[in-house]
């Protein structure tokens, strides 16, 4: 029996009405992450004007150079989460990366502006995992998938903010200020989240729930751990292959209509703040309820959920990248844009499932290690490294091409590694938790 199933909590969170605030506060703090985080791909076009950037560079500011910080820093981070204020370490992180989100609007060469990215993403490295952590303590096993699409609809919330913000400010006020008005916000917030959220109690296992204290596990103990899981190691590769579906999709779909269909930033803004905003919110946490209510019938559903995600809108992709017109491209790509976010939740609720209570923001970190190691660090890259590479034949059409290719090829390996997860997970899951 959980402490919450206990009724035993004395840090307010028995009381639902709470739980959820600190749910909205850590959502919210999500989609700034993803406002700060995604600006820049509806940025690109002028930044690369202005600054006279190739696709490569590009590719490695919103990828590559932003991921191997936010990896590097998400592990000792998640540690520290696992031991100390998990509260805390999320609104430090938050007024990080909003001051160096505002930094970058002041850079003047590529140097500046990726030393400033680098800041970006060690600032974020500090939100999900003791988020995740957080939210797997506040809420019971049978609402967490849908608790932490709902934390997870902020990246899609945050996708709508900045497409809009950034497309229209852009329009008006320039590259520049759009990045210090959307990163200046972020401050307050973390603030907020400082002095209004409390710190939740730590469940422990079902054999210490009378002990004073759980020992805390080594990060070593806690990869092998999850590696001597299949599920785990095929699940996190098929998660990590959805990212860089996701991501080179995020990145490069603004810089897609403004060269094939001479779109102006304002009308791609719009246009993506209510395909990927809207509709991937609203995906994102249908995907979770939809998980949270198969996988409770039969676990492969967890996996089963990120291959229908992914494998279904395919062929709409297919057709997106090699329309003719910019308005039926669009169309096209609604029902992919609502789903693209989706493979997170199940990701997490399967691996916190897999390990001790007290390795779970280690655990989220790992998680998020692989992901953005090869969703956010090679997605990006290797699309504007292949655009670049077809240039010379293509002109600019070339990253048509070079995302026809690269999301093809990883949803469909995403697709077979969902498939060897659904073999082993009724094996390596656990029945019931808490």
């Amino acid at each position: 029996m959980s402490l919450e199933s206990a009724n035993v909590r004395s840090d307010g969170y028995s009381n639902s009405r709470y739980r959820y605030y600190a749910l909205a506060l850590l959502t919210t703090s999500y989609m700034f992450n993803f406002v700060d985080r995604q600006i820049l791909s509806i940025l690109q076009e002028p930044i690369k004007a202005d600054l006279g950037l190739s696709d490569t560079q590009l590719g490695l500011l919103t990828g590559f150079a932003f991921a191997v910080f936010y990896i590097v820093m998400g592990l000792p981070i998640a540690r520290w989460a696992d031991r100390g204020n998990r509260r805390n370490i999320v609104a430090y992180s938050v007024g990080l990366w909003s001051m160096m989100t505002a930094a970058c609007g002041l850079a003047q060469n590529y140097w500046q502006l990726l030393l400033a990215r680098i800041g970006v993403g060690v600032g974020e490295a500090g939100c999900s995992p003791p988020s995740h952590s957080m939210i797997s303590d506040i809420f019971p096993m049978k609402e967490r998938a849908t608790a932490i699409a709902t934390y997870n609809s902020g990246v899609n919330i945050g996708m709508l903010v900045g497409f809009l913000m950034g497309g229209w400010i852009q329009e008006y006020f320039g590259w520049r200020i759009a990045l210090m008005a959307v990163g200046i916000p972020g401050i307050l917030l973390a603030l907020v989240i400082k002095f209004t959220v409390k710190e939740p109690q730590r469940q422990v296992a079902k054999a210490l729930e009378n002990q004073a204290a759980e020992a805390h596990p080594t990060l070593l103990e806690t990869i092998t751990l999850l590696w001597s899981k299949k599920t785990f190691r095929y699940m996190v590769f098929a998660g990590a292959l959805a990212s860089f579906s996701a991501y080179s999709l995020y990145s490069w779909t603004p810089s897609f209509l403004i060269r094939s269909f001479g779109m102006s930033t304002g009308t791609v803004g719009n246009w993506l703040a209510l395909t990927i905003g809207v509709g991937g919110a609203l995906g994102t946490f249908s995907m979770g309820y939809v998980a949270d209510r198969l996988g409770l019938k039969d676990r492969r559903w967890y996996p089963g959920t990120i291959a229908l995600a992914y494998g279904l809108p395919l062929p709409l992709v297919a057709a997106m990248l090699l329309s003719s017109d910019g308005t039926t491209a669009l169309l096209f790509f609604i029902i992919p844009a609502a789903l693209q976010a989706t493979y997170l939740a199940p990701l997490i609720t399967v691996t916190h499932s897999l390990v001790k209570p007290s390795m779970r923001a280690v655990s989220s970190a790992v998680v998020l290690l692989m992901v953005n190691l090869i969703g956010l660090g090679f997605g990006p890259v290797l699309v504007g490294g292949l655009s670049d590479y077809l240039e010379p034949t293509y002109g600019n059409e070339s990253l048509r091409y070079s995302l026809l290719f690269w999301v093809s090829a990883a949803t469909l390996a995403c697709l077979v590694l969902c498939a060897l997860t659904a073999k082993h997970i009724r094996r390596d899951m656990p029945e019931q938790l808490d």
